[in-house]
């Protein structure tokens, strides 16, 4: 029966070159499924991937929709570098909007505050930290499982929220719309160019970047999240806390998402609403693990995710493709990488012995053998 061998030594050289694989498999699935909806594939291609760059406007949307791809990204992939699986990172998204929403609303009139946007930074990374606080704690006490609690944490902060527009914080002029009144112009991000939304925050996450490469690889604290998930029993040897890791890669990440989370409710939204992100948590895990946990494959795989959103509303308009093809080919890229990596891990052995059918056991008693 076929079955499959763990390789001695993974190749180094296949493991980063298998997101450029996967995505190659993805467009080849893409043409098949262009030409199966009746749609010329060359120009879908060019509608879906080269459009939406063909314009300042459109290239501002582009880094727009990255950054918090970048932001939830990097904090899931220190994490995941310690065998700590953070899924929440939606929740805890939209825990920081709310939280920085909260401050905004608070200080809503003033119309000339620096300080404001500071504070709703921290106000957004201190809600995101809160909401991880909770599986980091049920993780480390009851040993909980912190995919799980961090996952169901999601649909009770967009719960919440949901409360939130639609109750106490409601726009009493607003038409009876579940939203708050709009930012003032102290409570939204300054744009980095005239006529684009590109706004501050993208400018900060390059800067996280270059942090989050030099915590993991110029920092002990990286080196020992690095040693806790790559070598476990090596980490306990070395007295390593895999509480404090725990701890350590729950709150990094949840307050990034929360800072995420601001830059969307101050940014092209400008106020909260029931929904204020379309997956950007989630689809944080694929950049992760396509960027291969590397802070620059992180940016990079941001900037790919972020097209695949800007195509597929752009493929809505011009070609009438549903929304869902967005998600479609995001799933299409995480499943091709997972299929190269299981093949990187293990090798494909065929069956070449012929099975041997089991003899009886026969053996003659004393008396039998005189």
């Amino acid at each position: 029966m076929p079955s499959l061998e763990r390789r001695a030594q993974p190749s180094t050289m296949m493991m980063f070159a298998s997101p450029v694989i996967a995505a190659v498999c993805m467009l080849i699935t893409g043409y098949l499924l262009f030409t199966l909806l009746g749609k010329e594939p060359l120009h879908a291609f060019w509608v879906f991937f080269i459009k939406p760059l063909t314009s300042a406007y459109g290239i501002g949307e582009w880094l727009l929709k990255a950054t918090p791809l970048i932001l939830c990204g990097l904090g899931l992939a220190i994490g995941f570098r310690a065998s700590v699986f953070n899924i929440g990172a939606e929740g805890q998204l939209t825990m920081g909007a709310i939280a920085a929403g909260g401050v905004a609303l608070h200080f809503q009139g003033l119309e000339t505050a620096p300080w404001l946007i500071p504070l709703m930074m921290l106000a957004g990374i201190l809600g995101g930290m809160a909401w991880a606080v909770i599986p980091a704690f049920l993780r480390t006490r009851f040993n909980t499982n912190e995919i799980l609690v961090s996952l169901m944490l999601v649909y009770v902060a967009q719960l919440f929220l949901g409360f939130l527009v639609q109750g106490p914080w409601r726009d009493p002029d607003g038409l009876n719309f579940p939203q708050t009144v709009m930012f003032t112009s102290a409570e939204t991000l300054p744009l980095l160019m005239e006529g684009l939304r590109t706004n501050l925050l993208f400018v900060i996450a390059i800067g996280l970047v270059a942090l989050s490469w030099f915590f993991s690889h110029k920092m002990f604290a990286g080196f020992r999240m690095q040693v806790s998930g790559l070598a476990p029993a090596a980490a306990r040897y070395a007295g390593f806390s895999e509480k404090r890791n725990v701890w350590l890669a729950l709150l990094v990440s949840g307050g990034v998402a929360g800072l995420a989370g601001m830059g969307e409710v101050a940014g092209p939204i400008g106020q909260l609403q029931p929904i204020i992100s379309p997956g950007y948590g989630f689809a944080a895990i694929i950049v992760a693990y396509v960027g291969r946990l590397h802070p620059l494959g992180v940016l990079l795989a941001s900037l790919l995710m972020s097209l695949l959103y800007l195509g597929g509303e752009t493929a809505q308009i011009d070609l009438g493709l549903p929304s869902a093809v967005t998600g479609l080919f995001q799933g299409l890229l995480l499943f091709y990488l997972l299929a190269a990596d299981i093949f990187i891990t293990f090798r494909f052995k065929a069956a070449n012995h012929p099975v041997v059918p089991v003899q009886p056991v026969t053996t003659a008693l004393p008396e039998e053998q005189s």
